[in-house]
């Protein structure tokens, strides 16, 4: 299953209630606001990488907030075509907001 989280974990429960349900051959992709969970060195990033093998964030969205290179090493960054390929790879797709 892609878990797809758009907010940040900072206010909003949407990652914990994803953690909640994904399982260590889970993908999760940060978008929009969610890939504040992937700065290096937090709470955060730790909880997703001890959850699930395959963590990913959004390049773009990534840049759009200014974290580019602050990035927890374990996570992913990919492009809009990953994002695509991501979805065609998984048969199920869960959004978390």
């Amino acid at each position: 299953m892609l878990h797809i989280v758009n907010k940040s974990s900072y206010g909003n429960r949407a990652l914990d209630e994803c953690l909640r349900f994904c399982s260590n051959d889970s993908a999760i992709l940060l978008i929009e606001d969610g890939v504040y969970a992937a700065l290096a060195n937090s709470e955060s990033a730790a909880q997703l990488i001890a959850h699930c093998n395959n963590v990913y964030a959004l390049i773009p969205d990534i840049a759009a907030r200014g974290l580019t290179g602050r990035i927890a090493d374990a996570i992913v960054a990919i492009d809009y075509a990953d994002f695509v390929q991501l979805c065609c790879e998984h048969t199920t797709i869960q959004s978390w907001y």
